[in-house]
């Protein structure tokens, strides 16, 4: 008998992504066949998928944490942020439309159809879903219509825990709160609670814990400790790289640098993840009102969602000077997708889809022009990377083709075809391949063809196995999943 079991927060960033990921290999190691879902999900960070299609992050992480590949339909509907008003709305792992908020409001619903078809689809395959709501359910003035959080419990009857964070204060006033401003139908669905992130002797909670137990009528299935190891885990969010934590020496020797422009629209950043953990190097994010360092030896411009803005940006900041004087000094920069995009002589949108149509010049890095349109690529690629026909593997999410004469000095060769392009020196560097450096062979060529000095023998695929047995162990240890299971168990079949 299939179970499922939904975890929603008192807000956003409360670790639901990394809970549900924990429980997800904890139960996975007692034998369970576990599936992650989240009805939907707003990132700019995704997933390419087998079948060509694109998720949030987190839920590909939650697959990897279940053993499995992850699908489409772990995260049926997946918002992209494009600008303040309007997202690209990704419907089971495909281009929908992009629209902004209110247009999104007045359609979501008819959304539910393809995001129960997805979960009926999990729900066949395994012994136990575990979903994750969006946001929380105390925003009430969108819980009409709403299919993130109580709207899909109400639908499906599925039973909730509650996840409040500790560390950001107010944990008590957030879960009392949050259950004295739903409805009485919502605050039904909630069978527990959680508390996340506490730092200490988590028996100084205790009253805590007992006052929340009797005022709410509800069992405390946790106090979770802060778990030490979360940066080693790819994150979902862009606010999540101020966690990024630098190290400019190790035992007395200087890092290679890697400085990175956090953009206003930052997308697909996963591929920061393994150079941030990698011995020898120093990822350092260049946040807004701030210069590129001088001493950084290579300049990684990451993806981005709405390329022509962050042109606008990189400008407005002065980053384009910096850049060009990096370049000078002989040392190197590598685009990734919409970075490889900007680093091009021209960005054409006849279309309009990044906003008023026209054509914008772009750094002139690279000899080449981009056009954008509303086809859109997806895909998993594996490939040879040029300058030693090393093995990479990584995928591709973008809009647009770039052509021009720094195509023929390509990055890498897909099925024997050039991909990217590279300047004539040598230096300055773009590719449409996200993902290449979670592959330890290519990046530690990369690395090494760059001068990086020190140890490069970080085995990444190893690093997050490693850390997701500890994530449940740590779950194992303080959570009550024997408890979770049961009322998963007993709780109301689901109802399509």
């Amino acid at each position: 008998m299939t179970s499922a079991m939904m975890f929603q927060g008192t807000g956003s960033n409360v670790g639901k992504s990394l809970i549900v990921a924990g429980l997800c290999r904890a139960l996975q190691r007692r034998g369970l066949t576990v599936r992650p879902f989240k009805p939907q999900n707003m990132s700019n960070n995704a997933a390419a998928t087998f079948e060509n299609g694109e998720i949030g992050r987190a839920q590909a992480l939650q697959a990897l944490a279940c053993g499995c590949e992850p699908t489409v339909h772990m995260n049926p509907v997946l918002l992209k942020p494009e600008s303040e008003k309007g997202a690209q709305v990704i419907v089971q792992g495909e281009r929908y439309a992009t629209l902004e908020a209110r247009d999104y409001m007045r359609v979501r619903q008819d959304l539910l159809v393809p995001i129960l078809e997805s979960f009926h689809k999990l729900f066949d395959e395994a012994d136990i879903v575990l979903i994750e709501g969006a946001g929380s359910p105390a925003e009430i003035n969108l819980r009409e219509g709403d299919i993130a959080n109580m709207g899909f419990a109400e639908r499906t009857g599925v039973p909730v825990t509650l996840i409040g964070d500790i560390h950001r204060g107010g944990v008590i006033a957030s879960i009392v709160g949050t259950l004295e401003i739903i409805s009485p139908a919502d605050q039904e669905h909630i069978k527990g609670f959680l508390v996340n992130q506490f730092r200490g002797d988590a028996r100084l909670f205790d009253d805590g814990v007992t006052y929340l137990e009797t005022r709410l009528s509800r069992p405390c299935f946790g106090v979770i400790p802060h778990f030490e190891q979360a940066h080693l885990l790819p994150a979902e969010d862009a606010v999540d790289l101020d966690s990024v934590k630098y190290r400019s020496r190790e035992n007395g020797q200087r890092k290679f640098k890697i400085a990175v422009p956090k953009f206003s629209r930052i997308a697909n950043f996963d591929d920061l993840d393994p150079l941030k953990i990698e011995p020898g190097v120093d990822l350092v994010l260049v946040r807004p009102g701030v210069p590129f360092p001088n001493d950084a030896d290579l300049i990684l411009l990451p993806g981005t969602k709405s390329t022509i803005a962050e042109l606008e940006m990189i400008r407005r900041e002065g980053w384009d000077i910096d850049i060009s004087a990096h370049i000078r000094q002989g040392k190197p920069v590598l685009g990734i997708c919409g970075g490889f995009q900007l680093l091009g002589n021209t960005i054409a949108d006849p279309n309009g889809i990044e906003g008023p149509s026209g054509t914008v010049p772009g750094l002139g890095f690279l000899d080449v022009d981009t056009v954008l349109h509303e086809d859109k690529t997806v895909n998993r690629v594996d490939a040879l990377y040029c300058p030693t026909d090393t093995k990479m593997s990584g995928y591709q999410i973008h809009l647009g083709q770039t052509k021009g004469p720094d195509t023929a000095n390509c990055f890498a060769k897909v099925n024997g075809e050039r991909e990217g392009a590279v300047s004539a020196s040598g230096r300055v560097m773009g590719t449409y391949l996200h993902g290449a450096f979670a592959g330890d062979e290519f990046r530690r060529s990369f690395l090494s063809q760059l001068g990086v000095r020190g140890s490069t023998g970080l085995n990444y695929r190893g690093s997050l196995e490693s850390t997701l047995n500890n994530l449940a162990d740590h779950l194992e240890n303080t959570v009550k999943i024997d408890d979770l299971l049961t009322i998963a168990e007993n709780s109301t079949r689901f109802r399509g």
